[in-house]
């Protein structure tokens, strides 16, 4: 599998590629990525042939936008697709006054919640200007779920399918964006949001993983029916599907469970009787799903990017998949990777 094969975008008509270049770290998450190094690994990323960029106001407070845009400035427009989010409004403030947590040294801006349809409107404009482009082609709400909002969720989901949805539906009738969609941690939230709305796709984090496939019951099904594009992120469980069954692994952003170790190092032991990158398998598999054109990886520094393409680019055997159905370690009815078939960009 290319990194930077063309899928099409679901129902849109136009194509992504299969690897997309997530900028969450290029907002200085955890910790600072240099001003070079963030232009260096979109420079890479581009001269990989990866045409398909996600991004957010969250993202450092707006510093993953402002970088993003500076390094596409000079790009033919139509030859790469830019995803950003609304939900949250930045304002400028003083610097010493900011929280940034979790963000560091970010840019110097407040950030509010807001999912009104004036507030969308104006997250929507001060994103174009941030990034400097003369349009984003794919607008997600963003993080309507529990993981965000806990027991308020229910009510910032109702305001979201109002007021965003309103604004979201405008901006896509006068052709300033392309697609609409929602991107959030839990695939009930998606799913929901599809049932009600005419969204065009979805951002998943880590909820359609070698791990999680229970987004096969309802929600994949239903992307499926009605050409709903599925972005997936956080294909790594956050950490553990990456490093393998280690101490201090992560799952899900906190220590991985015994129980989770204990499966995690079965996937292992099949990945080492095929000669499997762990790591390469969780990427592959996630790309296999027909709903699914892309998966969004964020990474610090070119070797981890190069790392990434080159676990995208792994030739996996059929045997591997097999292996992992046999012995109860992947659904049965979860697709997986055909190498062995030509190539279908219209999928």
């Amino acid at each position: 599998m290319n990194p930077d094969e063309k899928h099409r975008f679901g129902r849109c008509d136009f194509d992504v590629t299969a690897f997309a270049f997530g900028t969450a770290p290029l907002g200085n998450f955890m910790r600072e990525v240099d001003e070079g190094v963030a232009g260096d690994m979109i420079r890479h990323a581009w001269d990989a042939g990866i045409r398909f960029y996600d991004t957010a106001p969250m993202y450092g407070h707006g510093l993953a936008e402002l970088r993003l845009g500076h390094a596409l400035r000079w790009k033919n427009r139509d030859d790469f697709v830019v995803a950003s989010k609304v939900g949250r409004v930045l304002h400028a403030g003083r610097r010493a006054d900011i929280d940034f947590t979790p963000w560091n040294n970010a840019a110097p801006n407040t950030m509010d919640f807001d999912y009104s349809y004036d507030g969308t409107m104006r997250a929507f404009e001060d994103s174009l200007q941030r990034l400097a482009l003369e349009r984003i082609d794919i607008i997600f709400i963003h993080d309507i779920d529990r993981f965000t909002h806990g027991e308020n969720q229910p009510e910032v989901f109702r305001q979201a399918m109002d007021g965003c949805w309103r604004a979201l539906e405008r901006l896509r009738d006068e052709g300033a964006v392309r697609a609409i969609g929602v991107g959030v941690n839990e695939w009930e939230v998606c799913y929901e949001a599809i049932r009600q709305h005419d969204f065009d796709c979805c951002l998943l984090a880590g909820r359609y993983t070698l791990l999680e496939q229970d987004a096969l019951d309802r929600f994949l099904p239903l992307c499926e029916r009605q050409g709903v594009a599925v972005v997936v992120g956080g294909g790594f469980n956050s950490g553990i599907l990456a490093t393998g069954a280690v101490a201090g692994a992560k799952y899900n952003y906190a220590p991985a469970p015994d129980h989770i170790m204990k499966r995690v190092a079965r996937i292992e032991a099949v990945c080492r009787e095929y000669d499997v990158p762990l790591p390469a398998a969780a990427l592959q598999f996630v790309v296999a799903h027909p709903a699914i054109p892309t998966f969004c990886a964020g990474t610090r520094n070119i070797a981890q990017l190069e790392q990434n393409l080159g676990w995208f680019r792994y030739p996996i055997p059929a045997e591997f998949w097999g292996a992992l159905k046999e012995r109860g370690l992947l659904r049965v009815d979860a697709p997986v990777p055909q190498h062995d078939l030509a190539h279908d960009v219209s999928r």
